[in-house]
């Protein structure tokens, strides 16, 4: 078609010689014929050419369509790798992914077993400060009752404090030693003791109540008087310790168990929950007598009940 437009536009200025002359009958038959023969001839070889041309398209057209083949191919063969990598390294990151949650849920595992380690080791410490405190306290009544005048059961009494003229009393008698040139006193004295260390409270209080009433003011008076308040306050009767404490220090204030009676008064008001007036006796103690146990007994107990 696009052959046939082409030759019609070339020879349309014949065709319209033609058709004048056929118009105003100037042209014979014979003319009409021989110029038809002549288009006609003249559109067959144009026909040829174009089939020639065509013909050596072919080829080329066929190339064409085998390299467009091959691109495609070889586009396919290109992106296919591609493709299988894409997906593998989407599969990575989705394994990096899984691994980075484990990581995390890891750290965050060791996070709180670090944070329980820590409570742990807290509380641990506060086990360990209060077992401190607790062995403290345990050394510290330990060394009082070494220190407070030698009493224990199975603890003789060192020499006995001074009367009130000075004098070195003798110590407390043992039983091997009864009978052997001791007074009736010290006799009365020792065995009222002997029954104190055997922890006999009662017995022992009694007794030196008796010793009191037969001796009231010789050597052993003043440690009488004290060791009847010791068995009120170890029977835990506090109330009638604090008056025999007081005893002491009314009717002995110059004997050498007035620093402990006034420390035991103490001690008994704080175990009564009388803070006030345990801590105005504890503090007496050590204003009056600060360079002796009693007195670093004193000070000790203030510290703790503050």
């Amino acid at each position: 078609m696009v052959a046939e437009e082409r030759i019609l536009r070339r020879y349309l200025p014949t065709l319209f010689i033609i058709a004048f002359l056929s118009v105003t009958g100037c042209a014979t038959t014979d003319d009409l014929r021989r110029v038809h023969s002549d288009l006609n001839r003249q559109i067959q070889v144009t026909n040829e050419k174009v089939a020639s041309v065509e013909q050596g398209f072919a080829p080329l057209r066929e190339e064409i369509a085998g390299v467009r083949s091959e691109i495609a191919k070889t586009t396919q063969e290109a992106i296919q790798p591609l493709r299988g990598s894409q997906a593998e390294g989407r599969a990575e990151m989705t394994d990096i992914r899984e691994q980075l949650q484990q990581i995390r849920g890891t750290a965050d595992g060791l996070r709180k077993e670090l944070s329980s380690a820590s409570a742990k080791t807290g509380k641990r410490e506060d086990e360990e400060k209060t077992l401190r405190e607790k062995l403290d306290n345990l050394t510290f009544k330990i060394n009082f009752i070494e220190n407070f005048l030698g009493i224990g059961k199975n603890e003789e009494p060192a020499t006995a404090p001074a009367e009130k003229a000075g004098k070195q009393p003798p110590a407390a008698p043992t039983k091997e030693a009864a009978g052997k040139g001791r007074t009736d006193k010290e006799s009365l004295y020792a065995a009222a003791y002997e029954l104190f260390k055997e922890a006999k409270y009662e017995k022992s209080r009694e007794a030196f109540e008796n010793f009191l009433k037969q001796y009231p003011d010789t050597e052993f008076s003043d440690n009488a008087q004290f060791w009847v308040g010791e068995c009120y306050y170890f029977e835990k009767k506090y109330e009638k310790a604090i008056v025999e404490y007081e005893k002491v220090t009314k009717n002995f204030p110059e004997g050498n168990k007035v620093p402990y009676a006034l420390l035991k008064q103490g001690l008994s008001f704080l175990k009564l929950g009388d803070k006030a007036s345990g801590k105005l006796l504890l503090q007496q103690v050590t204003k009056d007598y600060p360079n002796t146990s009693q007195a670093r007994i004193a000070r000790a107990t203030l510290l703790e009940i503050k």
